[in-house]
């Protein structure tokens, strides 16, 4: 299946310049979602996953059919004051300011085989943020999966070192 056709490209939004990559188009259309989360399974069995990982908020919408279909839990990763327990957080930074994301500080065990799935892989920010929470608590990112890779924003050099895939890939 042909997944960059499910994809709506809106020019201009946010701002002038953006080409947007609308994922809400793939969800909606049922043999697409279902195509897309089951190939993530595939490679996500293939890296040996042990639980699955998402940040919000579209990584919810994939990560957690993703873990239902490997059989295993999910982790949210979130933004601040969100989880209702104990957590440990990252603070990263953006192209101006700060961000922060927190995890459950009991999530992860020590040693478990995590996979992150998001939608989008541009700058890496968010996701190396991610690898770094699952890092803290011991575990091991053995994958970090994304529907879409945005590839002239070199978000891959940012996660250098990690298994990196994604399943459509625009080069501009």
């Amino acid at each position: 299946m042909d997944l960059a056709q499910k994809i709506r490209v809106v020019e201009d939004f946010p701002k002038k310049g953006i080409s947007f990559k609308d994922i809400t188009t793939l969800l909606k259309d049922k043999e697409a979602y279902h195509y897309t989360v089951d190939t993530m399974v595939k490679i996500c069995k293939e890296m040996g996953a042990e639980i699955v990982v998402g940040p919000e908020a579209r990584g919810f919408v994939l990560g957690a059919p993703v873990a239902y279909g490997l059989n295993t839990g999910f982790v949210l990763v979130r933004k601040p004051g969100k989880l209702p327990a104990e957590t440990v957080r990252y603070e990263y930074e953006l192209e101006y300011g700060t961000d922060v994301l927190e995890i459950h500080k009991d999530a992860i065990q020590p040693g478990q085989k995590v996979v992150i799935v998001d939608d989008l892989l541009a700058t890496g920010g968010t996701a190396l943020a991610v690898t770094k929470l699952v890092e803290k608590l011991g575990g091991i990112v053995v994958g970090i999966l994304f529907v879409m890779e945005l590839r002239y924003l070199n978000g891959r050099k940012t996660l250098e070192g990690y298994n990196v895939h994604s399943l459509i890939q625009y080069e501009r």
